[in-house]
């Protein structure tokens, strides 16, 4: 039950008649997990603090890096050559001290990042790897925890919802199916990045995420593709590969 504080903290949203005091609720008691504290990260992080998320669980191996500064914005010049994961769980904490937050300052993989996932309402991803992107795809159909996917390289950057818990809904996997490409290829430290563009697409999946846990309006479906040199968002549809190895086996077993 929310306090006055908590009421007034929140009133903005709570004013909302699609989430009114029932859909605050629901986001104080959600567990929402970040895989990456950095570009992505970072602004949907401090958004589901404060909004009011009620636990946050982080997960990152990372150390932050002076060229990281230029975008990450969770992290600060006295940051630098400490656990990334730390440094955003102290930004969120100034943020929103209610918001209860745990770290994480490794690479889960297998079996220990399905056990993570696995206690979440909802897991973002916010790396920049194609390698962890498959990996977190592989958790999130394992615990049927819904996935919001986000990337950002160069000007272009993009969101997508992967939800286990519709048949008809699409896995990472579906998208992109693996292949012998290198991480490198499209990694921000091979290829650059703007700043902006990735507290853009952030902000929208952190969008997606209060949706998703508040109960208001309805999750993105299909691709969205952002171009930031001519301002421009696409839509795609996304069917589901009936062949895909990672989604198919969820459906048939």
């Amino acid at each position: 039950m929310m306090d006055d504080q908590a009421l007034l903290r929140y009133s903005r949203q709570i004013m909302l008649p699609e989430v009114d005091i029932a859909g605050q609720e629901r986001l104080l008691g959600a567990h929402a997990v970040i895989i990456g504290a950095g570009g992505l990260g970072s602004p949907a992080g401090m958004y589901l603090a404060a909004m009011g998320v009620g636990r946050l669980t982080l997960v990152d191996a990372d150390e932050v890096e002076l060229s990281n500064l230029q975008r990450q914005i969770a992290h600060g010049q006295a940051d630098v050559g400490r656990n990334k994961a730390e440094s955003a769980k102290d930004s969120f904490t100034a943020i929103n001290s209610g918001c209860e937050i745990h770290v994480i300052g490794e690479h889960l993989l297998g079996e220990a990042l399905e056990s993570v996932v696995a206690t979440a309402d909802v897991v973002l991803d916010c790396t920049d790897r194609f390698s962890s992107r498959y990996a977190i795809n592989a958790a999130s159909q394992a615990t049927g925890v819904p996935l919001i996917s986000g990337a950002a390289i160069r000007f272009s950057g993009q969101v997508a919802v992967f939800d286990p818990r519709d048949p008809e809904c699409p896995c990472y996997a579906c998208l992109y199916p693996p292949d012998d490409s290198g991480d490198e290829a499209m990694s921000c430290a091979e290829n650059g990045v703007i700043a902006p563009l990735v507290g853009l697409v952030g902000s929208f999946q952190a969008v997606e995420v209060f949706k998703l846990l508040s109960g208001a309006g309805s999750v993105h479906r299909g691709l969205a593709a952002f171009d930031a040199l001519s301002g421009q968002w696409r839509h795609f549809k996304l069917p589901r590969d009936p062949q895909c190895a990672v989604c198919r086996s969820r459906l048939l077993g």
